[in-house]
């Protein structure tokens, strides 16, 4: 089992022990360290400042925001991340949700799907420079035509010669149509809210896209990240307390009532009656009680919480369920390297 640092993205402040995570994350053994963005700090700068003091530990986004840049600026940012870190960018990307994507960059939400293996292909052809980049898409023409466009447009190559035509592209996605296409395009999937027990329904998904043709992985070259707050305690009870809050803003708080994903990967565990309650609670501004009515098991489903011996297991448990790396987050230096002791007992 691999393990990731996620670093997250910013709040109202930077985070002021980012480059000591990030330097123990290396000596200790990780695998990778990754930063996302929301609407405030981006995911590639920091990897780009904190990196530049590591050698080994690969450098990737959790997620970068397809709507947040085109795909060959995308394709810029990754090349350019790849050739300071000598070859350790992951490039992960995703869609994001509508109040996002409309409401903080103007850009339509609609047929997010089709948007996504686009934006791959042209990144791929990008990375590849074996010839002009084109796409004949609706969604990203290139070149632009149109009543838009001056038709002056031509078709360009990267000046900057990519170091690695196959920089490794990585999804995050949560419903079955999404993980299919992660499992046909991407060379691995970033998985939020991953539940061992479901693993049975994520490996039909993903068999769906590993079976269509032209798909560039089988199941023992794909990469299955999947966040996980994992918590060493010896008070489980008030640790899972603890998450109920966070819970409830992610089922109840991030998306609206119509289309929350998040809200969506619960209901496909299971939790339909408790994540209308929490909903309806948390859009009413009853945000205490909305934590209050999410169950233990919502948490333990997928959180890593218990002593030692727990955890150990319990890590275990999820690397038979077909995950190749835990993503992490962690307060400080010690965290990491007891973690990472545990993933290696």
């Amino acid at each position: 089992m691999k393990l990731g640092l996620q670093l997250g993205y910013w709040m109202a402040q930077p985070p002021t022990n980012a480059g000591e995570l990030v330097r123990a994350a290396e000596e200790s053994g990780f695998d990778a360290v990754f930063a996302a963005e929301s609407w405030g700090s981006d995911a590639f700068t920091p990897l780009a400042w904190w990196g530049s003091s590591t050698e080994k530990v690969r450098l990737g986004t959790s997620v970068a925001q397809l709507s947040a840049r085109t795909p060959t600026s995308a394709a810029m940012h990754a090349l350019t991340l790849d050739h300071l870190s000598g070859g350790r960018a992951i490039l992960g990307l995703g869609v994001s949700g509508p109040q996002v994507v409309e409401g903080w960059y103007g850009q339509p939400f609609a047929k997010p799907l089709a948007r996504t293996r686009e934006y791959v292909s042209i990144i791929r052809q990008v990375l590849a420079r074996e010839s002009h980049v084109r796409n004949d898409g609706p969604h990203y023409p290139l070149p632009l035509t149109g009543d838009n466009a001056t038709g002056l447009g031509k078709p360009l190559k990267p000046i900057t010669h990519p170091l690695r035509a196959d920089l490794p592209i990585w999804l995050g996605s949560e419903g079955p149509k999404n993980v299919a296409l992660t499992a046909e395009i991407a060379d691995g999937w970033l998985a939020i809210y991953f539940s061992p027990r479901l693993a049975p329904m994520y490996n039909e998904w993903l068999d769906e896209g590993f079976a269509r043709e032209g798909a560039r992985h089988t199941r023992e070259t794909f990469e299955i990240a999947a966040t996980c707050q994992i918590v060493i305690t010896d008070d489980r009870q008030a640790e899972i307390d603890r998450m109920k809050p966070i819970l409830a803003l992610y089922v109840g708080g991030m998306g609206a009532a119509e289309m929350n994903f998040h809200a969506d990967v619960y209901r496909r565990m299971g939790y339909e009656k408790e994540v209308a309650e929490i909903g309806e609670l948390f859009r009413t501004g009853r945000k205490d009680e909305a934590a209050k009515a999410v169950p233990d098991e919502m948490v333990s489903e997928t959180m890593i919480i218990g002593d030692e011996a727990y955890v150990r297991e319990d890590i275990k448990r999820w690397e038979e369920a077909g995950v190749t790396m835990l993503l992490l987050t962690a307060q400080n230096g010690e965290q990491i390297r007891k973690l990472a002791a545990l993933a290696e007992s």
